[in-house]
This record gives structure tokens, sequence and C-alpha cells, in this order.
């Protein structure tokens, strides 16, 4: 490799320069764009949870109304079973 002239190592140091003094306004962009991203992922995140805790409310409303009319279902039957228990002892002459 041919010794450098001193010109052409000082345009490539001036050029480094240069690209290093643009560091710190392309870290401050990069630092909006991750900021206004956690702003972003934050809002959706909450429109999510919020979202979800609704559509769960909505589930267990209609799944305690499921259960309130399976529960009065069986009472009704358990009813039905002992009148026909009563009905039939009545009607059933008891062994001696």
């Amino acid at each position: 490799m041919p010794p450098q002239t001193l010109e052409s190592r000082l345009e490539r140091l001036e050029k480094r320069v240069t690209r290093l003094e643009q560091l710190p306004g392309r870290l401050d962009d990069l630092t909006s764009q991750v900021s206004q991203l956690r702003t972003e992922m934050r809002a959706e995140f909450s429109a999510v949870r919020h979202e979800f805790t609704a559509t769960m409310a909505e589930q267990v409303g209609g799944l305690a109304t499921q259960m309130r009319v399976l529960h009065e279902d069986v009472i009704g039957r358990i009813a039905l079973l002992q009148e026909g228990l009563s009905g039939a002892s009545k009607r059933r002459p008891k062994k001696k």
C-alpha cells in the first residue's frame, strides 16, 4: 500500500469529523422517534386493554345469565322429581 499524501489524509480526517459532528443531531432524531413510538404503543396497548376488559365483562355477564338459567332449570327439575316421588309414595300402598 503506497503511503498517503498529507492532503488525502487531511481530507479523510475532515470527512470523519463532519460525520461525527452529525451524530448528535441524528441521535436526537432517533431519541425523538423512540419517544413517539413509546407514546403510540402505550395508546395502542391501552386501547387493547380497554377492549379486552369490555369483552371479558360482557362474556362474564352472559355466563352469569346462563348459570342463573341453568340453576333455575335444575331447581325446577328437582321440584318435579320431588313431586313425582311424593305422588308415587301417596299412590303406592306401603308394603308391610
